[in-house]
């Protein structure tokens, strides 16, 4: 049987990264929201 995960850097901020989460309006509450955190990292692709 095949595993259901298969890494991949380029899929991964495609799906996840800072500019996908810029275009869309729940994507920029998400940035919103982890900025009042204070988080280090906002999304994935912020390395």
């Amino acid at each position: 049987m095949k595993r259901t995960f298969h890494p991949s850097k380029k899929r991964k901020l495609k799906k996840h990264g800072f500019i996908k989460r810029n275009n869309k309006k729940s994507g920029k509450k998400i940035l919103y929201r982890r900025r009042k955190k204070k988080r280090k990292k906002l999304t994935v692709s912020n390395n």
